[in-house]
């Protein structure tokens, strides 16, 4: 692995050496340097400042670069005044599925809503079925591409959902799937239990039944394995109650695994209530909130986790990110990338979507997309922002004329060099 300096940066972006979790005003701030350098060694940020301030022993590699001759142990990278930013941190997506579910999309251009799809066997059910047909190793190949995909398009850090097989065999499948790219993938993996995502067929009217097994069953073997970090629970009228959502919950802590929710995507659930009751690091969604909601999250240091894409796709109201800021509360944005809801894990769209349909500014979207969704990863140490100690995670923009460009040009590709972990991809 080499040691990587990259020179001349006309901005590196979210640098600082104590960068902690954005809330209220502070999200509207981003902390900026101008003329400045990153070095790094090995998978690690080991230094960074401003190019007049670059030591003597960096300056002399700086300065012998260009020699042809000179026997070269640090690769020179030339930002030449263009920006440098880490990576994106994408902390919900269910990119483990099979199958693609298009002609779902025209139901939905025709009228029909989320809940009358799944009624009759689509949505999530649907994805069941694909999934259950499909081998371990065509799960793996296909959510790889997409782990390509999303690493082009910046993103470094990223959750990963089981919760398409609601067996089971079939969850555990799934699961192993997502610790292979975890083993192997080049962006650092987190792994949640979703085995609550919808009812299965076998258990249609016995919701209560399959509570029992994601309880007694598969949970004790998630464990046994260790195949996840956390565990949640689609907590909407239709699929799991407050009640189902407590049990699983308080069962997944007994075994280490904290809570995130799937809350109030299509009203007012409680599961915001729940999360908050179970320190949840992040309850997801959040369309429907009202004084109630906002005022448990106000008093928890639980992140609500918003999902424009979803938002976008199904036609829906957006989650009120500006009342959540100006109430405190942190705010990171996902791309929630999955079959049904969102089948792009474009974290340049999710920006777009945060400032033209929540009213959110280019750096409280650049602070919810990077350092919150680190920090609803639980991957705050390692990622998120350009810090000494830090995954060397960046990406160098094409020459672009400020940040606010990212979300306003929101098909114009933006990244020139990626490097991962102390690579160059």
């Amino acid at each position: 692995m080499e040691n990587i300096l990259i020179k001349n940066i006309g901005k590196l972006v979210q640098a600082g050496e104590n960068p902690v979790l954005k809330r209220g005003k502070a999200m509207g701030t981003l902390e900026c340097m101008e003329d400045a350098y990153v070095y790094t060694e090995g998978d690690r940020i080991a230094d960074y400042g401003l190019m007049r301030e670059l030591p003597p022993a960096l300056a002399e590699i700086e300065k012998r670069s260009a020699d042809p001759h000179y026997e070269k142990s640090v690769r020179v990278l030339d930002a030449s005044g263009r920006m440098v930013f880490p990576s994106f941190c994408d902390s919900h997506t269910h990119l483990v599925y099979a199958g693609s579910r298009e002609r779902e999309f025209t139901d939905k251009i025709r009228g029909l809503s989320y809940q009358e799809i799944a009624r009759r066997g689509g949505g999530i059910l649907n994805s069941a079925r694909l999934l259950h047909r499909t081998s371990e190793d065509d799960l793996y190949k296909s959510a790889l591409q997409r782990i390509d995909e999303i690493v082009c398009s910046g993103t470094g850090a990223v959750e990963i959902k089981s919760g398409y097989g609601l067996s089971t065999e079939d969850e555990l499948k799934m699961l192993r799937v997502i610790r292979r790219l975890k083993e192997n993938a080049p962006v650092a993996v987190k792994a949640t239990f979703l085995g609550a995502h919808a009812v299965p067929d076998r258990y249609k009217d016995n919701r209560r039944g399959y509570v029992d097994e994601i309880i007694n069953t598969m949970i004790p073997l998630v464990a046994a394995e260790d195949l996840a970090d956390y565990i949640d629970v689609f907590c909407e009228d239709g699929f799991f109650t407050v009640e189902d959502t407590d049990r699983i919950l308080n069962a997944g802590l007994k075994y280490g695994l904290r809570a995130k929710v799937h809350a109030n995507q299509m009203g007012l659930s409680g599961g915001v209530q729940v999360g908050v009751k179970y320190n949840a690091i992040s309850v997801d969604h959040l369309e429907n909130v009202g004084d109630k909601e906002l005022e448990t999250l106000c008093g928890s240091d639980t992140i609500a986790t918003l999902l424009p894409g979803a938002t976008f796709f199904l036609n829906m109201e957006y989650a009120p990110a500006r009342r959540m800021i100006d109430r405190g509360i942190p705010v990171a944005i996902a791309s929630n990338y999955n079959p049904g809801s969102c089948p792009s894990g474009s974290m340049q769209f999710e920006m777009a979507l945060a400032c033209i349909k929540m009213k959110l500014t280019p750096e409280e979207t650049i602070n919810a997309c990077t350092i919150n969704g680190a920090w609803a990863m639980g991957l705050q140490e390692d990622y998120g922002s350009v810090t000494k100690g830090k995954k060397a995670s960046l990406f160098i923009t094409k020459p672009i004329p400020s940040y606010d460009f990212i979300p306003y040009a929101f098909t114009t590709p933006f990244i020139d060099i990626i490097v991962l972990n102390g690579k160059v991809i």
